[in-house]
């Protein structure tokens, strides 16, 4: 059994746009703006340890925000 890699997530410059704003805007709930910066995090090419050590949080939680393939 192979182990298990991060697909690579790529954004549109607006999908970009649209989860610096959740993430940074005052109002947006803290759950949603949390999961906004997982996804930019992951995108930018961050391995899932280094977001979670960059956002106080476990691996753990990254990893359930990007799919998985084995190989």
């Amino acid at each position: 059994m192979g182990k298990l890699r991060l697909a690579i997530l790529e954004l549109t410059a607006a999908d970009r746009v649209e989860l610096e704003s959740l993430a940074n805007r005052r109002q947006t709930a803290q759950a949603l703006a949390l999961r906004a910066r997982i996804v930019l995090g992951c995108a930018s090419g961050m391995h899932d340890k280094d977001v979670a050590a960059q956002l106080g949080i476990v691996a753990v939680t990254v990893s359930k925000m990007a799919p998985a393939f084995s190989g």
